[in-house]
């Protein structure tokens, strides 16, 4: 069997035998202690982390993968999740609605362990599903909680050198603001100016200025906790930042 095969074999298992199956002592076997997940955390608990608060609030989900492919060290798995909402989710009560929802990832291994992941969600359609987001989101430009709703907007300018370490921090703090209450939704744009410096701009949206300061709080948290200093990294790297809060406008 071929490295790229191999490879693919263990995705599978990671879907059908380990989450599906809520196997997580497998997690061990199929990702590699250097894998850097949810606020830091290395390995399998890195993995698990962040996938636990869903499969608590949906007991029954279940991935179903409907494309695998493969090449060099990465798989990319694109699958369709099925589950009921019967506890409570990102602060959204329990509505005991089914959901189908889809996503995908990008794995890189090494020897047979997950290394890396990069996932994508519709994370929109999910909401709308349990009824947190209107399907019309026309609706939402007469909806009266807009006008509470801030934007924290941010943006890097970050040297060449700095370029991996900048998106890894990244990542991981995107992941813990999407697991905050009052978390809306984000997005990120970015482009390379004629030095071979990042332009990167972030928008995080919240429902209003209370839960954005208690989201701020938890972060600090999750960095003291982490042993993280973030004034130091961005000095450190030469990475300067532009940071703003924004409301909507209506009209």
């Amino acid at each position: 069997m071929s490295t790229v095969e191999k490879n693919k074999t263990v995705i599978r298992r990671l879907y059908d035998q380990s989450l599906n199956k809520r196997n997580t002592a497998l997690l061990k076997e199929l990702v590699s202690e250097d894998y850097v997940g949810f606020q830091g955390l290395k390995g399998a608990a890195g993995f698990e982390k962040p996938i636990a608060p869903l499969m608590d609030a949906f007991p029954d989900i279940q991935w179903h993968i409907q494309e695998l492919l493969g090449e060099d060290d990465k798989v990319v798995v694109r699958w369709k999740l099925k589950g009921t909402q019967t506890m409570e989710y990102n602060g959204l009560a329990p509505t005991g609605k089914p959901i189908t929802n889809e996503g995908m990832a990008i794995f890189t291994l090494k020897d047979g362990k997950i290394t890396n992941g990069q996932v994508l969600t519709d994370r929109l359609g999910f909401l709308q599903e349990l009824g947190a987001v209107p399907q019309d989101l026309n609706q939402l430009s007469n909806d009266a909680t807009l006008k509470d709703q801030v934007n924290l907007i941010d943006k890097f300018l970050v040297p060449p050198a700095g370029k991996a370490e900048f998106y890894e921090r990244m990542h991981m703090n995107r992941s813990l603001l999407k697991t905050l209450p009052g978390f809306i939704k984000d997005e990120a744009y970015e482009y390379n100016d004629n030095d071979g410096n990042l332009i990167c701009v972030t928008v995080a949206h919240w429902a209003n200025r209370e839960v954005m300061a208690k989201a701020r709080e938890a972060v600090q948290a999750a960095y003291k906790k982490e042993g993280f200093d973030l004034p130091a990294m961005l000095k450190r790297l030469n990475i300067n930042i532009d940071r703003g809060i924004y409301t909507t406008v209506t009209d």
